[in-house]
This record gives structure tokens, sequence and C-alpha cells, in this order.
């Protein structure tokens, strides 16, 4: 069965997280994504080492289904190799400030001089037009000016996010600006520039918050794991040593919370009538669910808590998250192998499931350089001119 994307060529340029995701989407749409990167394999290839080999944990979930090419842009044979690369593409992606980006030829006026429709998605820290347009920034650096990390954590002590959340949502609104473009590519056969900004992508999260200040002035404070729209919402823990988290919004879901803890003051003492009032009490009343988890084990708690309707889990260990049953059932990841790992290696499958057009599972990320004489074959090299550009350290 055909993909949505298939036919689509990409180059991926990108490093790190976002770029190389925002590629990887793609590729499990059905694009062929070729990740082009220098000879003996990109920087972030090594992050937090797996093996031997260069795929770090970040690298392996970033750049499945993808090809590589290894390729020297510094030189005049290699920016003839570039140029054959680009106009054989349709889209290209890169992870650059604005200035770096032309420095480095990515541009979006460099890259349509050699082809007039081509697609250029490029992601940075700070997005085109201010004063920090130029600047550097990791994920932790969106989150930071977000207004998430002061609301994280408690008063005078801001927290991040462990996961790279910032990273990858960022990715995410690249991948659907780069098929917004496709489709419009294929109506009017133009290109353009797509661009994602991590400052940006971090704002969409907090914008509730943001929104709410703007109109009210309310100046929130965190408050830990408890939330501050509703009661009782927290993180609790069970008489086996389990934890789990509950979040109780709205009349009618209190109500099913009051009558599982079988206490009539609950639902008529005038401090619990509206979830303002309740979050007023958020404190008295995490104390009241603790008061009951701490009577039940782990699984007794969940099992009470879903008969009753109430959104819960279980706070898992990154080990449990492989092993739970119901990810197991839903067929959540693959395991893939790589040279030098001591083990296979899970992948993610993709989290979006399409009932008519299904989505690529993912392979493994390529070795670096793996599949440069196939593209370069593909571009029309012959073995005589592969084999010089490889003695001549090019690719």
């Amino acid at each position: 069965m055909s993909k949505i994307l298939e036919g689509v060529r990409v180059a991926d340029f990108g490093k790190y997280i976002d770029a190389p995701y925002c590629a990887s989407l793609l590729a499990d749409f059905g694009a062929e994504v070729i990740r082009v990167e220098d000879v003996g394999g990109g920087v972030d290839r090594r992050v937090v080492p797996l093996g031997e080999e260069d795929a770090g944990a970040s690298f392996f979930a970033c750049n499945h289904n993808k090809k590589s090419l290894s390729l020297n842009t510094t030189t005049d044979e290699g920016k003839k190799v570039f140029a054959k690369l680009i106009s054989s593409v349709d889209v290209v992606i890169a992870s650059l400030p604005p200035r770096a980006l032309a420095a480095a030829g990515l541009d979006y006026e460099t890259l349509r001089a050699i082809k007039p429709d081509i697609i250029l998605t490029s992601v940075n820290a700070f997005g085109s037009g201010g004063p920090w347009s130029d600047r550097v920034g990791f994920d932790g650096v969106a989150q930071a000016m977000s207004g998430l990390c002061y609301m994280t954590g408690y008063p005078g002590d801001p927290q991040k996010a462990y996961g790279p959340y910032v990273d990858f949502s960022t990715g995410m609104f690249a991948a659907l600006g780069t098929m917004g473009a496709i489709q419009w590519k294929q109506k009017t056969g133009e290109g353009q520039h797509v661009e994602a900004a991590m400052v940006l992508a971090a704002l969409v999260p907090a914008m509730p918050l943001l929104t709410e200040q703007g109109v009210t002035n309310i100046n929130r404070k965190p408050a830990g794991n408890r939330s501050q729209v509703g009661a009782p919402a927290d993180m609790f823990s069970t008489k086996d040593g389990g934890r789990f988290i509950m979040q109780v919004s709205g009349d009618d879901m209190y109500r099913r919370w009051a009558k599982l803890m079988g206490d009539e003051t609950l639902m008529t003492d005038p401090r619990f009538k509206t979830d303002g009032t309740r979050v007023r009490e958020g404190g008295f009343l995490s104390q009241r669910m603790q008061e009951w988890s701490s009577q039940q084990t782990l699984d007794e708690a969940l099992t009470a808590l879903a008969k009753a309707k109430l959104p819960t889990g279980p706070v898992l260990k990154p080990q449990e998250v492989l092993e739970h049953e119901h990810l197991q059932a839903l067929r959540t990841f693959d395991w893939g192998d790589y040279p030098g790992m001591p083990h296979a290696a899970p992948m993610l499958r993709p989290p979006v499931r399409l009932s008519g057009s299904p989505l690529k599972d993912p392979t493994p990320p390529p070795l670096a350089g793996a599949d440069t004489n196939s593209v370069l074959s593909d571009l029309g090299f012959d073995s005589a001119q592969i084999n010089a550009l490889r003695e001549n350290g090019i690719v």
C-alpha cells in the first residue's frame, strides 16, 4: 500500500532533536529522507551513547526510517555534490539561526537559485526578525522563557521538565508546516520557506496560563503536583509503595470522587461548591485523598478510581513503561538492533494511526554514510567518480 508522502524526497541537514524529528515524521508518512552529515558522522550521533558505535539515545529516537549521506560541503567538489542533491529533492530541512543558515548555503534564496520550487524547513531557537534571532538555544531555554518552568515545582524553585518536550513539539510543528507546504506545491507548483522556532512552540502549552494572566493579572504561583484549576488533583502514594496521579475537574467528576470517599460533608460543605473554591482548599482535599489511598494497594486504588470514571494513572519508572500491559497491547514499541549495542533498542511506532493509509513502522537509524554510494549513484555519479570522492575525503 502506498504511503501519503511516497515520491517526496527530503534532504535532512538537522542536528540534535527538533529538525531530525521533523524529518523522521515525514519519513513515517512515506517520504524518502536522506540525512546529510559530516564525513564520519554528525556530532549529535553520540549524545547519551548506547554502545560502541555512533548511536546515542536521542539520535536513535529521532532518525528512524532514514538514509545517510556523508558529505563535506566546504570543498568545491563537495559543493557540486550538494547542488546535485538539492536539485533532486523536494524539501530541505535544517536547524540553524538565520545568519548561520545563510553562511552554510542553506538559506531559502540560495536553495531557490538551485531549485526554484524547493521547500526549505528551517528550525531555530528564536525565530526570524527579532533581536535574539541569531542566538542559539536548547529545549531548556525555551521552557524557561515560556513561563512554564516558573510554574513547575514550588515557589522559589522553578523546574524544567526532564523530557525535551519543546524540541519534539517544535519538530511536530515543523512537520505540520512542511506537509502544508507540500500540499501547496502540489496545487500551485510553488515552493516556500517554512520556519519553526522553539521559543514559539514552547508557548503553545503555556497559552492557557498566559491568556489568564493577560486578562486577569492573577500572577499565579507554582503548587507542585497540585492543579490550580480543580481539586483534588495531585500525586498520591499507596500502602504498597506505589504512586499514582489523579486529576479531578468539574462538578460531575468531583461528585463521583466525593461519593467514592463516602463522606457527605465533601458534598455539602460550601468550601467545596465549585472548582474555584475547591482549588483554594486543594491542600485539604489532597490530604483527604491521601488518607484514602494510604489504605489501598496501587492496583486497588487504580481499579476503584477507574470504576468511578476518574482520570488516573500510575507513576511509572522507565522500565515499567516498556513493560506496561496496555502499551504492549497497543504494539507501542518495535525493537531494533544497531552495531555495537549490547541489546536491541525500543523504537516508538507512530503515535498517530491512520486506517486507510498506514504509516511506516520504524527501522533503526543508519550508520554514518551507510547510503552514500546509493544516493550518489541516484544523483548520476558512476563508481569511479564515487571512489574519487571517497579518496579525497568529500564523502
